[in-house]
């Protein structure tokens, strides 16, 4: 039997616009830098130290600073998203079918604890994963498969076996590495940016997808 795997920002929710936001004003308004939205974009991957690293250089930010730093892009985020806080269209019926089929689910993301419960806990979904591997679980970032490699472990499933659901290519990426098969919400990019990646098994601009729904068919 499958397993699902799933990221969270943009693929469970699409909130990468108000992760994008969050960052481009910290990193401009508070931080002194001087980055257009269109370069911020695809710096969006990793842990929060990670991306103010590759945006500032390994030098600029201590690790409390860069802690104090990332918890407050995290609440910038959080004020912006709420409102419109909701899952992928069809995704709240795939989980529930999943569910019931016995099939079992976990999420992979390189997304903090504090932004995970943020969408279990508002949307009510905690119940439908098994296992939750989160930033602060993992040493090395997407796309070392880490995450997805420990998702598998703890649901007790072969690699070969899962299936993720990703947004980006770094996820894409992960998942290859991870000798998983991935299937592709299209919130954020294109299926030409995922060329490189023979594992992509589907694209979908969201769960109500004839493929993806065959997936829980039961």
């Amino acid at each position: 039997m499958n397993a699902f795997i799933f990221d969270l920002n943009g693929t469970m929710v699409n909130d990468m616009p108000y992760h994008a936001k969050a960052w481009h004003s910290l990193l401009n308004d508070e931080l002194g830098g001087n980055f257009t939205f269109e370069e911020v974009k695809p710096q969006m991957y990793g842990k929060n130290q990670e991306v103010l690293v590759r945006m500032f250089g390994a030098d600029r930010f201590t690790a409390d600073e860069m802690e104090r730093i990332s918890v407050e892009k995290e609440r910038k985020y959080q004020r912006e998203f709420l409102p419109y806080l909701e899952l992928m269209p069809g995704l709240g019926d795939f989980l529930e079918k999943a569910y019931q089929a016995g099939i079992p689910m976990a999420i992979g993301t390189a997304a903090i604890p504090i932004n995970i419960d943020f969408v279990l806990d508002n949307l009510h979904i905690r119940h439908y994963f098994k296992a939750i591997v989160s930033a602060d679980d993992v040493t090395f970032s997407k796309p070392n498969p880490e995450t997805f490699l420990k998702a598998a472990e703890l649901l007790n499933v072969s690699p070969a076996d899962c299936i993720v659901f990703e947004d980006v290519p770094k996820g894409a990426e992960t998942a290859a590495n991870a000798g998983m098969q991935a299937v592709i919400i299209t919130t954020t990019h294109q299926p030409e940016e995922f060329k490189l990646f023979e594992n992509v098994i589907h694209f979908a601009a969201d769960f109500n997808d004839e493929f993806i729904k065959s997936l829980v068919a039961i």
